[in-house]
């Protein structure tokens, strides 16, 4: 089946030498990639330029995004294509820089124009975060007939707490699933859909878990 993985951060620029980040390494995602090519799948693994994980990457296809822009056109141009489906792992920026400032000498916030560099000789920058368009909210219009699992990682809070933003998660995205995780989650995963949730100690389980979702078991 065609399967396209998204992994990694994506990134927003400040300048051109400065940009706004999420942690991640691209591992969980490259991974999976890995386990749906070993088993027989067509996947295309879209991972971001910043992604620290060396390991192998061998999806037929392996493409690099960078801003969010750029992972959400590139997903964008699989939209006409035979998707079966989507694993959403990417950890893309929640936010964008707005508008920018510097304080003048008589303590007034003055608007700064696009830079291609900003210069700490000017004093301190003071930045405007806006959020970025989910991408996630966006793909079942895409992809209506495609398998959709997205990812909600979640760094604060427990368990109860990242099982009901995945449930959540599905509900507003319209997506088949959704893999809870990270700090707040603690070990392991969990595979939530609107019929319950499974625990899995490690990604081993979850990638046969997810692998099933594309046989429709």
């Amino acid at each position: 089946m065609n399967c396209i993985v998204t992994a990694g951060p994506t990134f927003e620029p400040l300048d051109d030498v400065r940009r706004l980040t999420n942690f991640s390494t691209g591992r969980l995602g490259t991974e999976l990639a890995n386990f749906l090519t070993a088993r027989g799948h067509a996947v295309t693994l879209l991972i971001g330029e910043s992604a620290t994980y060396a390991g192998e990457r061998k999806a037929r296809t392996v493409k690099t995004f960078s801003t969010t822009r750029d992972l959400r056109t590139k997903l964008k141009a699989f939209s006409s294509k035979k998707v079966d489906a989507i694993f959403h792992a990417a950890a893309v920026s929640d936010f964008a820089f707005g508008k920018l400032f510097v304080r003048d000498s008589s303590g007034k916030l003055r608007a700064l124009k696009p830079s291609k560099k900003y210069s700490t000789r000017d004093g301190a920058l003071f930045a405007e975060l806006v959020p970025t368009p989910k991408i996630i909210t966006e793909l079942r219009r895409q992809f209506p007939k495609t398998k959709i699992v997205g990812w909600k990682f979640e760094a604060v809070g427990g368990r109860a707490d990242a099982l009901r933003a995945a449930r959540k998660q599905i509900l507003d995205c319209s997506t088949d699933a959704c893999v809870a995780n990270g700090p707040g989650y603690g070990k392991g995963f969990s595979l939530v859909t609107v019929l319950g949730q499974k625990h899995f100690a490690a990604s081993a389980g979850l990638f046969a878990a997810l692998e099933k979702t594309l046989r429709g078991a």
